[in-house]
């Protein structure tokens, strides 16, 4: 079950309630009688890597121009051997 954070607009007390998803918002604060508004923070995803859609979710089979294009500018940015020297003649 989630669990949600609220803050009082008339006291400012703050607290987290483990609640179901079907249960309805809190309204009223437990310290003071006020109203409570929830607050929403940051969500704990991160998605890391060279790309999440490009490289992930789409199959090469299809050939898509995205998919090309990556492996192109990948082969041509690749190093080349340096040329072997000659053999040294005594």
């Amino acid at each position: 079950m989630p669990t949600y954070a609220y803050a009082c607009t008339s006291c400012g007390h703050q607290f987290d309630a483990v609640q179901s998803f079907a249960e309805n918002a809190l309204t009223i604060c437990p310290e003071c009688g006020g109203a409570l508004r929830k607050q929403y923070g940051s969500i704990g995803v991160t998605f890391n890597g060279s790309g999440f859609y490009r490289t992930d979710s789409r199959s090469n089979a299809g050939g898509s121009k995205d998919a090309s294009a990556s492996s192109k500018s990948e082969s041509s940015t690749s190093a080349k051997p340096a040329p072997a020297a000659a053999p040294a003649s005594s």
